[in-house]
């Protein structure tokens, strides 16, 4: 184009005088621009033209123009043709070598400019190849260069830069043979560059080479170098192990005992490196971790130079600072050694128990470390060791004080391992909290944090002890705003996990410092010091105890407090987060000393109004509001109440969720604390807003609007008058909706109840009860009202929860609904009858049905009907009323079930209910009877039935477990294969995922029950496998121990058996039946809940052959390994990479597969889930960190980014989960 020609000529035409040097800058920045562009087009001449006239401009003197040269490199890479980018090249590599430093370092830049812009599309890879030859040949030539250092770093860095691209393949072998003399050289800096250009060469290159590298590392170190090159070879061996992921765990059996050795010289920044190897080693999956660990527990006290001895601590204390050792490198190998246990504690979770053993006292031992430095790691990683405890342990994130944390603590050996450690870490610790150095005060609170969230309630007793500590830090004046902030969050967290009482005594210490911090100017302090103050009002006066009961009198703190968060709340220009705090906490003094603020308080109570209209802090206003109203204080709202009921009528509207649910919240608590204050016309513009968040389609919001209109009719029923045309109807919507279920459908009943007793007007129980059961009566042919099964169930419990309220009412009810199901009436459609059964057992249940003789006569006979519906429906209720009156229907139901065999399961299911729904003490007088019975059945043919029988027999053993569990370890003996199946699955239903007393009988029998794992009879075996299922899904801690014995069997049924697969012919055809299959998925489905419950018992290595071998097996169990590897490339990333080249090949086989051309939909639908359920674990390998580093894996996601089907689906799944970024910026990962 002619612009260009122009900015040529006019480049040109200035290079010649070089003295003028503005124009010159301005003409470069010009053609760089023109450069960027993507329209540019140059012919040849130009192209030349340019190029030498930017190689001569890199030797200008102004350094500005030369800047821009460079710059102007990188667009002219893609837009010239390849001889010219050679000339570039050779012109570059050859000033490389020049005299003169600043041309060789532009050069340098000009060299690294070139390769970033390589093209590495398949388009464009011969220039690059090409190009990358002439480049390296040149380096390496460099690097010879031994009489001048500086050209050999440059020669280096630039190679670091291109192995980094990945272009390099062919020449990854004359380069290692270049750079591994490097490693040897006199100059340390060039030893380090080398060291990083190994590490750059590691992720690319091929296995052989690794290998080659590694053996010569080896090699060399055999023959004992001097002490300066064992440095630098172990340097690069902790280098090559961090950068070459997997692949080093092949070779770890010999890296290992060889660095180990090294660890013996007296020379401490070689034991530091041997430690940073071991580090590396380890993040890796490392054998030899007992000989690792010794060696850090020796080496991280090792201080030879200083005398720590206890009896002279406090004169050392003292001379501390004066103690100087410019030489002593010591401290190195103990923080190399620190961390080096740390990246041990974070990989290794399944030793848990031996570092609370060994590792534990250690670390509380180093507490005492003089360098500052190591001692802030031995905090780290004690804080690591605290973490790890709480991942596996039940209640965390639970920091309330006095949470139920005794019965899943006592699981838990290592809390318990922990608890006895506290008081010596309190001890060591509470010293240092009033040291001068910050970082380790920092170090202790982030310690002690970690320590009460994993033990809530566990530092009561050394309370007194901490306490200076936190005064010290917030008062202290060379104390910096970080570590106030660190403190006052420790001190909020220690409020929230200990008992109120802990604190009161000291009142008068912690009090004026939080208010000071209160009153600093940075806002980030105040924002957390609002919060403890928060906490500390909960302390002077803890809710539910009366202002008298309290021993403590919080009257003499309450003004100081007071003043200090007026002003806060007051104010208008500050923090939004100071705002919200300053609200809540003012809410607090109010809600718990709202009796001591006298004439302030109507005060403050306007400054809310005032919030509750602005939106920024209206949310956190009607949290606040929420609780003052529900205080035990009784605080007079009067003043703001009409005003408040106004705006929060008019937040119904809003369309955020959260403030919806907030203001439904309180105006339930207005309601009811302050019903008299509240005329019934305030209510009206709320109530007609409730129509609108009574739907099914966010069952929360309808639920909190249905519980405020249950305390509308208990506290203000005046104000109901109008609903049974505005809100009733959404409510009778919601019981016939098939989603109520749980709190949604609890609500409903209560607020028909009160309702009912409320008296109001034209909603009386007769309306109440046509209005639920009208759509049941009306004939089904219209589609419209296709009334749902749960539905049957919800109006069934509240038609029970009206006549509970109404009893007179009942027997009428009671003749009606039993009119209804003997009545054969030809109008009357089935539905009218099952919800008729259904309702008669609910009201059975509450025990309010008398006449039982009737009502069993018309069960039976409902029982024996032709239509499923109305048998399932009698079951249901005729167990129902069982567990409502037992001694009248239980006898009946075991005589039936035994004179009875043709309806014995529908029977069944109503002695399932009794025994779910009774508890143990009234049913302990039936267990043996209930238990004669279920023993005559439990070798019945038909499976279903047997099931039931083994549901019902689990959950009678949970009566009375001590009794009944031996006996069915003794049918597990003495019984048929039938009867061993029963038991076993009789033994899933005694597993229970809350904590039950059966647990610890079940914990020392459960081995004898696995023991079918190995019964000759593949049913016992599968529902062998089903049980150990449930236990690891819902009590892991009853098999963790048997691990290590059941896994080998476990495994072993993961295995395809030949001999289990038959041929069956279907008429011309021969079908292949695999009998093993149910066992193989039962087996996979417990591995994949191993993952999620026992990760720290398994052998990550051994499992991941298995899950190997299932990547290959039947539809099924492809579907279920595909998630397993999902999700252990996120739980276990190191070990998956060491296997990622085996799992590739299936699941490149599967997303490769297609169905053959004239295949059935069924076929199609089937590949079609199978592909994106593999593309779905790719996805999920391609998210770890690393896996950029495996060649295979890159062949692949280019494989997929250039298939467009494949591309296709891999984008659906990302876009599917959120991400919807496409392979192409995805997987960029070449």
């Amino acid at each position: 184009p002619s612009t260009l020609k122009f900015y040529l000529s006019t480049v040109l035409s200035y290079f010649l005088p070089l003295e003028i040097r503005v124009p010159m800058f301005m003409a470069t920045n010009d053609l760089m621009l023109e450069l960027q562009k993507d329209s540019i087009k140059l012919d040849e001449d130009s192209e030349r033209k340019v190029v030498t006239m930017l190689l001569k401009l890199l030797e200008d003197k102004n350094g500005e123009v030369q800047n821009l040269a460079v710059k102007c490199l990188a667009p002219l890479v893609s837009k010239v043709k390849e001889p010219q980018v050679e000339t570039m090249v050779d012109t570059l590599c050859s000033n490389m070598m020049s005299d003169k430093e600043l041309l060789r370092d532009i050069s340098s830049m000009g060299l690294k400019t070139v390769i970033a812009e390589l093209p590495l599309s398949s388009s464009g890879l011969s220039l690059t190849v090409s190009v990358c030859k002439k480049i390296t040949s040149q380096l390496i030539g460099a690097m010879g260069k031994q009489e001048d250092v500086s050209v050999q770093l440059e020669a280096l860095d630039i190679l670091s830069d291109m192995l980094g691209s990945g272009a390099l393949v062919s020449f990854h072998s004359s380069l290692l043979s270049s750079l591994l003399p490097q490693l040897t050289s006199p100059r340390m800096a060039v030893r380090k560059r080398s060291i990083l250009a190994l590490g750059h060469l590691v992720p690319c290159c091929s296995p052989a080479l690794f290998s080659q590298l590694t053996e010569h590392l080896l090699t060399e170190l055999a023959k004992g170098p001097p002490t300066s090159v064992t440095r630098t070879y172990i340097q690069c061996l902790a280098t090559i192990s961090r950068q070459g992921g997997h692949r080093v765990g092949e070779h770890l059996e010999k890296l290992i005992p060889m660095v180990v050795k090294f660890t013996g010289v007296e020379d401490d920044e070689l034991r530091e490196y041997c430690f940073q190897a071991f580090e590396a080693f380890i993040r890796r999956c490392p054998p030899h971790v007992a000989t690792v660990t010794q060696l850090c527990l020796k080496f991280m006290t090792f201080d030879p130079n200083y005398n720590y001895d206890d009896e002279e601590q406090q004169e050392e204390d003292k001379s501390d600072d004066e103690y100087s050792d410019d030489d002593d490198m010591s401290w190195k190998v103990r923080r190399s050694s620190i961390k080096c246990l740390e990246a041990l504690i974070h990989t290794r979770r399944d030793l848990l128990l031996s570092f609370y053993s060994s590792i534990c006292p250690a670390l509380l031992a180093r507490f005492k470390e003089r360098e500052e430095n190591v001692r802030a790691d031995v905090f780290a990683a004690f804080s690591t060791l605290l973490r790890q405890t709480r991942v596996g342990s039940s209640h965390h994130g639970n920091i309330k004080a006095g949470s139920d944390s005794a019965l899943s603590r006592e699981e838990e050996p290592a809390v318990a391992m922990l608890e006895t450690q506290v008081p010596v870490i309190v001890k060591t610790l509470h010293r240092q909290l009033k040291e001068k150095s910050i970082k380790s005060r920092q170090g202790c609170f982030c310690l002690l944090t970690e320590l009460s969230h994993t033990v809530p309630g566990a530092l009561e007793q050394h309370i007194p002890a901490l306490i200076p500590g936190i005064v010290f830090s917030l008062t202290d004046k060379s104390t910096s705003s970080n570590m106030r902030i660190d403190a006052l969050s420790f001190f909020h967290v220690l409020l929230l996990s200990h008992p109120p009482q802990a604190f009161q005594p000291h009142m008068q210490v912690l009090l004026p410092p939080v208010v000071a911090c209160v009153e600093d100017t940075f806002y980030k302090i105040t924002s957390e010091a609002l919060l403890v103050a928060q906490q500390l009002v909960r302390v002077m006066r803890p809710q539910g105890q009366s202002a008298t009961a309290g021993r403590f009198d919080p009257k003499p703190f309450v003004k100081e407090v007071f003043s200090a968060t007026l002003k806060r709340l007051k104010a208008t220009d500050i923090d939004q987060e100071v705002k919200e705090r300053a609200i809540s906490c003012m809410g607090h003094m109010v809600c718990h000393l709202g009796d001591h603020l006298g004439a302030e308080l109507q005060g403050v109570l306007a400054i809310f109004l005032e919030r509750l209209k602005n939106e920024i802090t209206r949310l956190t206003a009607v949290r606040t509001i929420t609780l003052i109203s529900a205080s035990p204080l009784k605080i007079n709202l009067s003043s703001i109440l009409p005003e408040t009921l106004s705006v929060l009528g008019s937040f119904l509207r809003k369309n955020q969720r959260a403030l919806k649910l907030g203001t439904l919240a309180c105006l339930t608590a207005l309601v009811t604390h302050h019903a008299g204050s509240i005329k019934p016309a305030a209510l009206e513009p709320i109530l007609s807003e409730l129509p609108a968040l009574v739907d099914e389609g966010d069952m929360h919001v309808s639920q909190v609007s249905v519980t405020l209109l249950t305390c509308m009719a208990k506290w203000c029923p005046s104000s109901l008058a109008k609903i049974s045309s505005s809100v009733l109807p959404g409510v009778f919507r919601l019981v016939h909706s098939p989603l109520l279920q749980g709190a949604a459908l609890a609500a409903i009943l209560d607020f028909l109840q009160a309702l009912v007793l409320s008296k109001t007007s034209n909603l009386g129980y007769s309306q109440l009860l046509k209005s639920l059961t009208d759509p049941f009566h009306r004939s089904q042919s219209s589609d419209s009202t296709i009334i749902h099964r749960q539905s049957y169930q919800s109006v069934a419990r509240c038609v029970a929860a009206l006549s509970a309220s109404c009893s007179k009412e009942t027997p009428a009810t009671v003749a009606g609904l039993m009119q209804e199901v003997c009545v054969k009436n030809p109008g009357s459609p089935e539905s009218a009858r099952v919800l008729a059964l259904l309702c008669l057992g609910e009201l059975g249940r509450s025990g309010s049905l008398g006449r039982s003789k009737e009502v069993q006569g018309v069960i039976l006979e409902a029982i024996s009907s032709t239509n499923e519906e109305v048998k399932t429906a009698a079951s249901c209720a005729l167990g129902s009323m069982a567990v409502g009156s037992l001694d009248e229907y239980l006898p009946f139901l075991l005589k039936e079930i035994s004179a009875q065999p043709r309806r014995q399961y529908l029977l069944l299911h109503s002695l399932k209910e009794v025994i779910s729904a009774c508890p143990a003490s009234s049913l302990s007088a039936h267990v043996e009877s209930i238990w004669a019975l279920l023993f005559d059945n439990c070798e019945c043919q038909e499976e279903g039935t047997r099931n039931l029988v083994a549901e019902c027999l689990g959950k009678l053993t949970l009566v009375n477990a001590a009794q009944l569990l031996p006996r069915l370890k003794q049918l597990l003996r003495a019984g048929s294969p039938l009867a061993r199946s029963t038991v076993v699955t009789a033994i899933k239903f005694t597993i229970v995922d809350q904590p039950a007393p059966i647990d610890s009988l079940l914990k020392e029998s459960i081995g004898d029950f696995l023991k079918t794992l190995q019964d000759e009879d593949i049913n016992v075996r599968r529902v062998a496998l089903v049980m150990f299922n449930s236990a690891a899904h819902n009590k892991p801690s009853l098999i963790r121990g048997l691990l290590a014995t059941v896994l080998p069997h476990l495994y072993k049924e993961t295995q395809i058996r030949k001999d289990l697969i038959r041929e069956v012919e279907m008429g011309p055809f021969k079908h292949t039946v695999d009998d093993g299959l149910d066992v193989r998925k039962a087996a996979f489905e417990c591995m994949y809940t191993l993952l999620d419950s026992c990760l720290e018992g398994l052998n990550v290595l051994q499992f991941l052959d298995h899950v190997e071998e299932g990547l290959k097996d039947h539809y099924d169990i492809r579907m279920l390994t595909f998630l397993m590897l999902a999700r252990l490339a996120s739980l276990c990333p190191a070990a998956v990479l060491q296997r990622l080249d085996r799992l590739i090949e299936p699941l490149k086989a599967t997303c490769t597969t297609k169905v053959k051309a004239g295949s059935v939909k069924q076929e199609f639908e089937k590949q079609e889930e199978l592909r994106r359920s593999a593309m779905r674990a790719v996805a999920a390998l391609l998210a770890v960190p690393e896996v950029e580093r495996s060649p295979s894996m890159t062949d692949f996601a280019d494989q997929i980014r250039t298939n467009a089907d494949m591309a296709s689906i891999y984008q659906s799944i990302q876009g599917g989960e959120g991400g919807g970024s496409g392979p192409a910026e995805s997987m960029d990962i070449s």
